[in-house]
């Protein structure tokens, strides 16, 4: 389920800047390194070149986070946008494997899981995202593929 119903709506909120929305949207913790394994997945899977990577640290990605109503200094979460609107969570993992096709789309088994135990183990490992994967720096991975991805 979208976080909100209005495609792009986003636009009409004078407090996130203008940006370039064309394709897939992810707004990403820069210093998780679980995040960096996500961007990285996504980078490499992409094969339509589709998806741009927007680290929450920044000024759009923290004006976006607070648009669709989450804390960017204390996020258990992350974006993924399509078509104007976002998604969050583990639904949001859903999508984006959806996108990107191929085996990927196997995610979409996770729908069988009910919602209320996804979001519980989510939470679960998002709250402890650092502890499990550690720190990274998504701005300096040497990697090509995030780092042409990376909207800036």
């Amino acid at each position: 389920m979208p976080l909100n119903t209005t495609p792009h709506s986003y636009r009409a909120d004078p407090m996130v800047p203008e940006f370039d929305d064309v394709g897939q949207l992810t707004v990403m913790d820069a210093r998780c390194g679980l995040c960096a394994k996500g961007a990285r997945w996504i980078a490499h899977n992409d094969k339509k070149s589709e998806f741009q990577i927007i680290l929450m640290q920044s000024e759009l990605g923290a004006a976006l986070f607070r648009h669709y109503g989450i804390d960017p200094d204390d996020p258990a979460s992350w974006l993924y946008m399509e078509d104007g609107l976002a998604y969050s969570s583990a639904d949001a993992i859903i999508r984006v494997g959806q996108r990107l096709g191929g085996i990927w789309k196997a995610l979409i088994m996770l729908r069988i899981i009910p919602p209320f135990i996804l979001d519980y183990c989510y939470g679960l490992v998002a709250r402890n995202r650092i502890r499990l994967s550690g720190t990274a720096d998504l701005c300096n991975l040497p990697d090509p593929e995030i780092q042409k991805r990376l909207l800036q």
